[in-house]
């Protein structure tokens, strides 16, 4: 008999929830948009008009029981509100807001005590298999440097708290230096690459970051070292910006597509 295919509801329609929505809509992965949850229900209602298969509005707690998965996609500030929930019923949850896993180890613990999964995607970046993989040994070092157009770094907590004058810069300047639990507390909304590296490797404490502000640029670009006993890992990846948010890079939404493909897909490449 045939199996059903992945049932899937997303919180939060922002630029990567209607990226998501959309793709599914669109068959463009094996599963099904079933439900949709936002704060503002006349803007999820107004969105979801515009996808061929309508699914349903529903509270939270309704999108979790007709959901097999769920996509955060809203905010880290609604993680405490969502992760719980969907822990307690037994349910996946794909996170997409990772930097603000970094404060809940509880979390976990209840994921296992639950029997479900916790799923972060690879997000705007490579390499988080080859670190996984590099971790099953020692791992001495991880750092990341990120390069972001000013435009994308404007409203950050960060800039914005440290009074950095992002329109006076005329050449690439560092802003940000230090370990990426606080790097993902500084930029809450650009900082989910260094949660991902963090949570994959040696964790956010020992995870070093510097954020680069980079007049007059046009991509998000993500320069990753790790060195440990297998060797010498290094990566770049040049991002476009998404169309519809140019804090958010066009391969995080990719990525969280890719990961719901996977869960519907009895073949699995890769660590």
């Amino acid at each position: 008999m045939k199996e059903k295919p992945l049932r899937v509801g997303i919180v939060g329609i922002g630029a990567i929830g209607r990226t998501l929505a959309k793709a599914l809509d669109r068959g463009k992965v094996a599963a099904v948009l079933v439900a949709l949850h936002d704060k503002d229900r006349a803007k999820a209602e107004a969105f979801a008009s515009t996808l061929t298969h309508r699914p349903a509005i529903l509270p939270l707690d309704e999108l979790i029981a007709r959901s097999d998965v769920i996509v955060e996609a809203a905010s880290q500030g609604a993680l405490e509100r969502i992760v719980p929930k969907v822990l307690e019923a037994k349910k996946d949850l794909l996170v997409l807001s990772v930097g603000g896993l970094l404060r809940h180890e509880e979390w976990f613990r209840l994921a296992e005590e639950k029997g479900c999964r916790i799923l972060v995607p690879s997000g705007a970046i490579a390499g988080l298999d080859g670190l996984k993989a590099a971790s099953m040994g020692e791992v001495w070092s991880v750092t990341l440097v990120s390069r972001k157009p000013v435009h994308a770094l404007k409203g950050a907590r960060y800039v914005v708290e440290k009074g950095i004058d992002l329109e006076a810069l005329t050449e690439e300047t560092i802003i940000f230096e230090g370990p990426a639990r606080e790097a993902c507390q500084a930029f809450p909304t650009t900082a989910n690459v260094a949660a991902a590296l963090s949570l994959a490797g040696i964790r956010a404490e020992k995870t070093r970051v510097k954020v680069v502000a980079v007049p007059g640029g046009s991509r998000n670009l993500h320069e990753i070292t790790v060195e440990g006993e297998f060797g010498r890992l290094q990566i770049s990846v040049e991002n476009i910006p998404s169309e519809e948010n140019p804090k958010t890079s066009k391969l995080a939404s990719l990525s969280a597509l890719a990961t719901l493909d996977g869960l519907a897909r009895s073949l699995r490449i890769g660590t």
